[in-house]
């Protein structure tokens, strides 16, 4: 593998991943588990085509792939399986953020403990993508 040239000038200034993207056939599940439960707020939905939902400076994109697969602009986008990603809370606030999880009857599937004792849980959302509870500074 040839890797470019590493100069700090060259670098594209990227501060964060935007949008993380999802594909989900029943949009109204994705609805009642993101907005019902996780009160995730809702900032776009068009019936049969996607479901947007705002997680704090970022957005969490949920694409029919049926339809996303067709389009010409921007370009199709799909894929099948499971997909991975970590909703950041506050430190002092994660055992209770995973005790609502629990409250609400959402199963913890696994929980970790990291190195310098931070713990993160994961649990499932409806289709099976793989969701996970990371307190702030687990990536310092």
């Amino acid at each position: 593998m040839n890797i470019p040239n590493l100069n700090p000038d060259f670098a594209v200034k990227i501060k964060q991943i935007k949008e993380t993207c999802i594909y989900i056939r029943n949009l109204d599940q994705a609805r009642d588990f993101y907005h019902g439960l996780l009160r995730l707020p809702i900032i776009s939905h068009v019936e049969g085509k996607h479901i947007f939902f705002r997680v704090g400076t970022s957005v969490l994109l949920c694409f029919n792939p049926d339809d996303s697969r067709n389009k010409k602009s921007p370009p199709p986008h799909f894929v099948e399986g499971k997909y991975h990603f970590a909703f950041e809370v506050a430190a002092e606030d994660y055992e209770m953020e995973e005790q609502s999880l629990i409250t609400k009857g959402i199963l913890i599937t696994d929980e970790v403990i990291w190195k310098r004792g931070l713990k993160s849980c994961y649990f499932e959302d409806p289709v099976g993508n793989v969701l996970e509870i990371v307190p702030e500074g687990i990536w310092d």
